[in-house]
């Protein structure tokens, strides 16, 4: 899991640079028909809960133009659509991108290079892919480009719980019975791959503290139940 204080992350075996962007793309490619499936299998449906908690936490008004990034099929842009707000998706799997349908201006594209203007979008969203990005720093600067000063975020991921029993029981759930639902009815390699790569996951101050480097501030980490997930919250700096 993730590494404690200054060492970082111990990575061990798993793929970084453009090994895990080539990974990460393609792996999404093929679990895409069945993603929505296996996730709300996976957390009991709770995953709707989180996303709708999220696109609340943005706070912005109708009318507002939201980047989700790392779409996947468009559950957050349909949460988006329905708030009132004008959501645009980008995804580097065209697997998702095709099986999605959300019915929003959809590209395809790297979170490290978002193709987007400075202070083009009010707000970003992201749901459950922090850890699938090859540069984390870069994706959050870019983030802080492409968000107009004022505008805000809402970033979720998973997490582990500081409670050990409930670390416990997230750990077997998650180390056995999340990747045998995604082996059953997905592709077993892919969900075998998701508990691990919760190592790529800062701390959770280093976190808070990369985001503000990405420009922006009132930087927030919100635990849902239990601390098995964290939201991210920040508003872009400037006038």
């Amino acid at each position: 899991m993730t590494a404690r204080g200054g060492a970082g992350p111990d990575l061990g075996d798993l793929p970084t640079g453009d090994e895990k962007v080539a990974m990460v793309r393609g792996m999404f490619d093929t679990i895409a028909p069945r993603y929505d499936l296996v996730n709300r299998l996976m957390t009991f449906g709770l995953d709707g809960i989180w996303r709708r908690r999220t696109v609340s936490a943005l706070a912005l008004p109708p009318g507002s133009v939201v980047l989700d990034l790392a779409c996947g099929t468009g559950d957050l842009c349909r949460l988006l659509s329905r708030r009132g707000l004008r959501p645009l998706g980008i995804d580097l799997s065209a697997g998702m991108l095709a099986t999605g349908r959300a019915g929003v201006p959809l590209a395809q594209g790297d979170g490290s290079a978002l193709p987007l203007g400075v202070a083009s979008v009010d707000g970003a969203t992201c749901g459950f892919a922090l850890r699938n990005f090859a540069d984390l720093p870069t994706v959050l600067a870019e983030l802080g480009r492409v968000v107009r000063p004022g505008g805000r975020i809402a970033l979720l991921d998973v997490a582990e719980p500081s409670n050990s029993v409930l670390r416990w029981g997230h750990r077997v759930w998650f180390t056995r019975g999340a990747p045998l639902i995604g082996g059953l009815l997905s592709d077993a390699p892919a969900y075998r791959y998701l508990p691990r790569s919760v190592a790529y996951l800062p701390p959770g101050e280093e976190l808070r503290a990369m985001v503000a480097r990405g420009g922006f501030s009132g930087v927030n980490r919100h635990l849902l139940m239990g601390g098995i997930v964290q939201l991210v919250t920040a508003t872009r700096v400037g006038r």
